[in-house]
């Protein structure tokens, strides 16, 4: 009996060990015992089913602790609902005690939102508390003279936390003071006027309203550095003459083409019309033969013609090469 007993006592120690280590599993004893020492009580059940859940208890209570220790009141199931929806809950919790520390009116349903939109909630209230300054890069414009200006400007946000959700980001801001920007400075009579005045830039693009549906307010943007950069209008009127110059030079070319295509093709007709008063001569031979056998012309008549031939050929030599037909013209003429 006393063997039957000493083996029942060792039965119930084992088991004993076996429940004290599961219990350790499922309930984070240490933690339950922070958490109740520090005024936060949460139920072994609650702890169990966060197990069951695949919750990582640490993650939860610890950020409630910090929250309740700073007077932010949540609750377990606020925060385990955003760590299962994919959120980061200790950034939440942080964010909403800096917000509550600053006297900015963020709840927990703004913040999850914000931090599940893929927005650090945290740096959202710094930067709603602390502006941050983000620089442009260098933006040239160019002025009505032609002068061309490269400006960087500086812009002091503040994160709007009703706006974060859906709101532009930092990115939008620079494209939209960008084009302020070169707004301006295209409407300014000269490039000297900006040099002088740089703040006018600065004032006339913050009237224009650049945060609306963006998830930061403009406070201020100034003009850190203006830089003069190439005559765009001389440039713009070199390449404008150049394209002038080759348009003529083309014309030109083309009326040269025109003038020596006709000289070729009047050259043509006059060696065409040659031919046709050698052809002409030639036949003159063979008309006079002709006359002769049909006794229209006579031995006297064929010796006045010679007679006229010398008479002109002899005129012709007198009148020099320069004369028209000077080198000969008829049939006869040497």
């Amino acid at each position: 009996m006393d063997g039957l007993a000493a083996g029942s006592a060792l039965i119930l120690v084992f088991f004993a060990i076996i429940a004290f280590f599961v219990l350790i599993t499922l309930i984070p004893v240490g933690l339950w015992v922070q958490a109740w020492t520090s005024g936060v009580y949460v139920p072994f059940v609650q702890l169990i089913g966060m197990r069951f859940r695949r919750v990582s208890p640490g993650r939860i209570v610890n950020p409630l602790i910090t929250a309740r220790k700073a007077g932010v009141r949540l609750e377990v199931d606020e925060l385990e609902g955003h760590y299962l929806a994919g959120g980061n809950v200790e950034r939440v919790v942080q964010a909403l005690i800096a917000a509550d520390k600053a006297g900015i009116g963020l709840t927990f349903e703004q913040a999850a939102a914000i931090d599940l939109a893929g927005r650090d909630v945290l740096e959202a209230v710094q930067t709603s508390v602390n502006p941050k300054v983000i620089s442009t890069p260098r933006v040239a414009a160019m002025a009505k003279d032609g002068i061309q200006l490269i400006a960087i400007a500086r812009v002091t946000v503040r994160a709007n936390i009703n706006r974060l959700v859906g709101g532009a980001g930092e990115e939008t801001i620079l494209a939209r003071v960008g084009e302020g920007i070169v707004s301006t400075i295209g409407s300014s009579i000269s490039h000297a006027a900006v040099l002088e005045n740089p703040d006018n830039i600065s004032k006339t693009v913050l009237a224009k309203g650049l945060d609306a549906g963006t998830a930061f307010e403009i406070l201020s943007i100034d003009i850190a550095d203006v830089d003069v950069g190439k005559n765009i209008g001389a440039e713009l009127q070199t390449d404008q003459a150049e394209a002038d110059k080759r348009i003529a030079q083309a014309r030109a070319e083309e009326r040269r083409a025109m003038a020596v295509a006709l000289e070729q093709e009047n050259q043509a007709r006059v060696v065409e019309a040659r031919a046709r008063v050698i052809e002409a001569e030639a036949q003159v031979p063979m008309a006079i033969a002709e006359a002769f056998r049909n006794g229209n012309l006579g031995v006297m008549d064929y010796a006045r013609y010679q007679n006229v031939q010398s008479d002109t050929g002899m005129r012709r030599a007198l009148a020099g090469p320069s004369a028209p037909g000077g080198q000969g013209g008829g049939p006869q003429g040497s």
